[in-house]
């Protein structure tokens, strides 16, 4: 321990030097000098942890200039600022600031509860449940900014421009949700039952395709973010604010995703407020025309994330070789599965799936950004051929590897080979677990059988450009002669007027002769 990095040390060993601690002596120390000398008593180090007073939660207006104040006594010439602390063992635990479920007929008052049948009751739990939503992530958008990013900007931990790319538009949504909570406590009565909520709903949840922009930045933010704590600071940092009571043991990338888990779940309280409104309810049509609302809000945003998830992957794509480039990922627009792999070298490689291509890569840093360099050549996915393997089945790295190799090594391997004349590849693929393996196999063969379908999908569209001629010859359907189209036409009349169940029999055997006789027409 070195005494200029903490400067408290010197105060905890003149306090230390008071007490009495036994003497120590050394037995080299007792050989080389005089038995009447007298040898200076040593303090125990172990004492050190008991001067020192536990760590007190620190309130959060006041939170900024702790870090500032604990992070200027670091000497940025340090090596290690991640280490761990020699005291820490024996550190009292700080006291994690937990966040108590609320109910609404533990809220409000209880003799209310008696005037309401149980699923009246259901339903105000429901709509509470939304409501205390709202507060609940107005807080946690709050401490976000407040905790992570001004401190940061103020120590200049990061640039403003790359707080900016990895908080994205989150100040943007803290008035959007303060207005909804505005809402539903205005409509709330003193006893605290909402009797109309669905009307609410339905004109405010339009304002939530302002996530599009938040939840299409979400990918480049977290490769940020992942990128920044590489860097010392901003480890230490993170790691302070993950120790302290107000984190909830919540990383910084737990807030930021807080948004979108939220988008994701109003479709679920929308449903659970339904299910406990009575059908004669006037909130019953309200509240399915916010269901669909969010429905289409949800699904629009989840295809545009996808989108910019597969654009950013495609800019950080290097191609060792011209030859490489495919038009299949150029045309991609989902990447349906990414992740890293092993072969059976031992080599780490990060495997994208698209939706026509498998391209395996491997990670580099290219200008201080992560990219992935082509490792071999794209593999279509039609093409392809999966195996899924038995453990053991794959030796590692040759016989004299394989042999002395465990077994773990040799499990959750698959195989996907390609081959169109000349071209040939094999790759045996090790997953992380089994659970990771199957989710390959899954996605591959899904990939598979959307473009077996999309094939057989476009071979039947242009044979239905072509009609079978009187001689057996295959015309274009825009070329057929006048005969053809009054013969197709006296055949859709009469298969239309076999349909009515109106007419009467006569009509319909008059129907079906002129059909037989188009039909024995064309055959001749």
């Amino acid at each position: 321990m070195v005494a200029k990095d903490y400067p408290f040390y010197l105060s905890v060993k003149r306090a230390n030097c008071s007490l009495e601690v036994p003497t120590v002596t050394s037995p080299a120390k007792e050989t080389e000098e005089p038995s009447t000398k007298r040898v200076k008593p040593l303090s125990r180090v172990t004492s050190l942890a008991s001067l020192i007073p536990p760590v007190r939660a620190t309130p959060l207006k006041r939170f900024s200039q702790t870090l500032q104040r604990s992070i200027s006594f670091r000497s940025d010439s340090r090596p290690d600022l991640c280490s761990p602390r020699p005291w820490s063992r024996n550190m009292a635990p700080t006291n994690t600031k937990r966040r108590d479920s609320k109910l609404w007929s533990e809220t409000f008052d209880v003799c209310v509860n008696h005037m309401l049948t149980s699923k009246e009751i259901k339903r105000q739990e429901a709509i509470f449940e939304l409501s205390q939503g709202e507060e609940d992530l107005i807080e946690d958008l709050k401490l976000a900014k407040k905790a992570y990013h001004d401190p940061m900007l103020k120590l200049s931990i990061m640039t403003e421009q790359e707080l900016n790319q990895i908080f994205g538009t989150l100040d943007s949504l803290i008035p959007l949700h303060e207005d909804l909570l505005r809402r539903l406590q205005e409509i709330r009565k003193p006893d605290g039952s909402t009797e109309h909520v669905g009307h609410i709903l339905v004109g405010w949840l339009p304002c939530l395709n302002s996530y599009d922009s938040y939840c299409s930045n979400q990918v480049a933010a977290k490769a940020l973010l992942d990128h920044k704590k590489q860097d010392h600071r901003v480890q230490d940092f993170l790691q302070r604010c993950l120790e302290s009571p107000f984190s909830r043991k919540l990383d910084l990338w737990n807030f930021l995703d807080i948004p979108r888990s939220r988008l994701v779940k109003y479709p679920l309280l929308l449903r659970e407020i339904l299910r406990h409104t009575p059908n004669d309810h006037p909130d019953q049509q309200h509240l399915e025309e916010a269901i669909n609302i969010i429905q289409g809000i949800v699904a629009e945003i989840n295809i545009k994330t996808g989108e910019s998830e597969c654009q950013y992957y495609k800019e950080r794509l290097i191609y060792l070789e011209e030859g490489q480039r495919d038009s299949l990922i150029d045309n991609s627009r989902v990447v349906c599965c990414h992740g890293e792999l092993k072969n059976n070298r031992g080599v780490k490689l990060h495997v994208f799936l698209f939706e026509e291509v498998l391209v395996i890569t491997r990670a580099i840093t290219h200008n201080e950004q992560l990219c992935y360099q082509l490792y071999r050549q794209p593999i279509p996915v039609r093409e392809l051929v999966l195996e899924d393997l038995q453990d053991g089945e794959v030796r590692l790295g040759g016989s004299i590897r394989g042999a002395f190799s465990n077994n773990e090594r040799i499990k959750n391997f698959f195989r996907v080979s390609f081959k169109n004349g000349s071209q040939s590849q094999s790759h045996s693929l090790q997953a992380n677990d089994s659970f990771n393996k199957q989710q390959w196999l899954n996605c591959i063969r899904q990939a598979k059988e959307k473009v077996t379908c999309a094939s057989r999908a476009a071979v039947l569209n242009s044979e239905a450009h072509f009609l079978l001629s009187p001689n057996g010859s295959r015309v274009p359907q825009g070329e057929t002669t006048l005969e053809q189209m009054d013969q197709s036409d006296c055949e859709s009349d009469c298969s239309m007027d076999t349909s009515e169940i109106s007419i009467d029999c006569e009509r319909m055997e008059q129907t079906n002769s002129c059909g037989n006789e188009k039909q024995i027409e064309t055959n001749v």
